[in-house]
């Protein structure tokens, strides 16, 4: 859940036939596995939720888009088979199903109408503290003063997001800080949204080239292809970002400055022979990557 007040999920999971019905609160992380039925509700009094859904499509009807349908409503799948099969799938009888298939006329969002009492059901706290993660909760992979922090969420972390095969990671940067390029070494693309503040993202593909540079801001999406390596510049306001990788696993990423670069790892001789320097440069030049770190604090 990216912004708003309390949301409430209720999800049936494949092969339960169970609904579980979950609270949800901004930072909240929760896995939807493929062939689950859900639901989502705003049940605060002035404020809109925002839920972002992320997920891996490599394997979509359509590659980049996430694939569903609704049960019901304007576009759903009550109304797209005939009256007979619908009345004998149901044990209906005709007026029954005309008022089955026909009485939502709404969409994607339909209003709650508290008026006639339909009060929506209340989380089950127990299984919200199961299948729910709150990102503020895990403990940062590091974090620097005045530059920020990563944090990522695994299986280990949250068996629940094992279920969708998928890590989640959130970096957040205080001002005008920066991350330094890395690419991640498994061979999977990265998707990243933006969930706050503003600032600029860099992409150098593989030979070499660069294929983005551009300003960001909240609610952006963007994708690095696998083996590209990327940067990110958070503006006045800070950045935070979450990305998910197609991995269980703790994603693993190469750096390629700061004090943790691959840099630091060859002989010195390989370092003049590659970049065409003497010998005094490449000992200034490792001199100053060990001073940094792959998050860099903002100079001001």
């Amino acid at each position: 859940m990216h912004a708003g007040t309390t949301g409430v999920a209720g999800i049936v999971l494949p092969n339960t036939n169970k609904e579980v019905v979950l609270k949800l609160n901004p930072g909240d992380v929760i896995p939807v596995p493929i062939g689950s039925v859900s639901w989502w509700f705003n049940n605060g009094d002035s404020e809109d939720v925002i839920i972002v859904y992320l997920g891996e499509t490599s394997k979509a009807i359509i590659p980049g888009q996430i694939n569903y349908f609704f049960l019901s409503g304007f576009g759903g799948i009550l109304g797209g088979f005939s009256s007979h099969l619908t009345t004998k799938s149901y044990n209906l009888n005709k007026d029954d199903t005309k008022t089955l298939t026909t009485s939502q006329t709404g969409g994607v969002i339909i209003k709650v109408e508290k008026e006639k009492g339909q009060n929506m059901p209340q989380p089950q706290l127990d299984l919200t503290k199961k299948l729910v993660h709150h990102i503020d909760a895990s403990k940062p992979d590091y974090s620097v003063i005045k530059g920020g922090s990563v944090t990522t969420l695994t299986e280990k972390e949250f068996p629940f997001v094992g279920e969708v095969g998928l890590s989640v990671i959130r970096v957040k940067f205080e001002a005008n800080a920066i991350k330094t390029p890395s690419h991640l070494i498994n061979p999977v693309a990265q998707l990243i949204y933006i969930a706050r503040g503003s600032g600029k993202v860099e992409i150098v593909g593989l030979n070499g080239q660069s294929v983005l540079n551009t300003q960001v801001e909240a609610g952006q999406l963007l994708l690095v292809p696998q083996f590209f390596v990327a940067s990110q510049i958070a503006g006045d306001q800070g950045l935070e970002t979450f990305s998910i990788v197609s991995t269980t696993e703790k994603p693993l990423f190469e750096e390629l400055a700061g004090k943790a670069s691959v840099w630091g790892a060859l002989s010195a001789t390989v370092q003049e022979v590659s970049l065409n320097v003497d010998s005094e440069f490449q000992k200034l030049f490792i001199s100053k990557t060990e001073e940094t770190s792959n998050l860099i604090p903002s100079d001001n």
